[in-house]
């Protein structure tokens, strides 16, 4: 049994699993990274560490300081645990289109919740705007900045890429995952092709976000809609600037259900619809790579997060998703 010397040292060091459906489906090997397993149950604690604590290191961030972020959830999550853990106070400004159980575990977690109405990224009522002014008039307060900060990136290239590495005994051929701010997408694949240049990083993009056409075609473009929280790009963001990436796939909804309920109903995971993107994605890549091919790919939050969307029939019913 291994100790841990504090609770932030929990954050990273999850487990990669063998997905069996997905593996017979696509006649290679996936495998998901549990980011379930973090303290605040999402890939995110990992940037918001990366994030508060390159604030301290370079002075910006003074002790009983208060952290500002704008997000659609699980990034406000993880800093506030983080925060918590530290002593700084926590400002989230969130869409109030995301689900309730982020909104309700947010105030649990003693952070100060502002919720906006969505809003194009143009708009000056944007959440990720709205909260760069709050901390500009927040007297000791940062603004975490995550879409832009590549204190972000810095924690999926030096932690998850390693981890992921170590976990593969350095026999990976392929990685995807979809974007929100690019962090993992691009940490990650950096990471991987310092070890080897030949593993084959793919965009998993859902319909709504314009990043599938922009590296398939150079161009910035969005083509319908999705219901997935957190993922779903219109602009190269500082952390994907430079990000490695060979293939794309567009994804949508009902695809990524398909493999959130596949998982449920065969393997016991409950997951988000993020989740079953990415995996439907590392299908895809699996399958375009050729038999035996091993990708791996990340299981960013549980699915206990959509227990009132996702996993709600009546829900999906008013959504489209069978």
């Amino acid at each position: 049994m291994q100790t841990y010397p504090d609770t932030l040292s929990l954050i990273g060091h999850t487990p990669l699993v063998r997905l069996k459906g997905p593996s017979e489906a696509s006649g290679g090997e996936i495998y998901g990274k549990c980011e379930f397993a973090n303290p605040g149950a999402s890939v995110k604690d990992r940037a918001a560490l990366f994030i508060v604590e390159d604030a301290e290191a370079r002075g910006v961030l003074e002790p009983g300081g208060t952290i500002v972020e704008g997000t659609a959830g699980n990034t406000g999550i993880g800093i506030a645990l983080v925060a918590n853990a530290k002593g700084y106070k926590t400002i989230i400004v969130m869409p109030d289109t995301q689900s309730k159980e982020k909104m309700d575990t947010l105030r649990a977690l003693g952070a100060e919740l502002v919720l906006v109405p969505a809003a194009p990224f143009s708009s000056p009522c944007h959440f990720v705007h709205t909260s760069r002014r709050i901390a500009e008039e927040t007297p000791g307060a940062v603004w975490a900045n995550q879409f832009d900060n590549i204190a972000n990136r810095r924690a999926h290239i030096v932690g998850t890429a390693e981890e992921i590495w170590e976990q593969m005994e350095g026999r990976i051929d392929g990685f995807t995952c979809a974007v929100g701010t690019g962090g993992t997408l691009a940490g990650v694949g950096m990471g991987l092709k310092a070890h080897d240049e030949r593993v084959s990083i793919a965009l998993s993009d859902p319909h709504g976000a314009a990043l599938y056409d922009y590296y398939a075609h150079g161009e910035l473009k969005s083509e319908g809609s999705s219901v997935a929280e957190g993922i779903g790009q219109g602009r190269i963001t500082a952390n994907l600037e430079g990000a490695p990436i060979d293939t794309q796939f567009r994804i949508s909804d009902q695809e990524g259900w398909d493999w959130v309920k596949r998982l449920l109903d065969e393997e016991g995971l409950c997951l988000g619809l993020s989740s079953g993107i990415n995996v439907a994605g590392a299908v895809r890549l699996a399958r375009e790579l050729g038999p035996g091919s091993r990708v791996a790919t990340i299981l960013c939050d549980t699915g206990f997060r959509y227990l009132s969307s996702l996993h709600d029939p009546e829900w999906r019913e008013s959504k489209g998703l069978r």
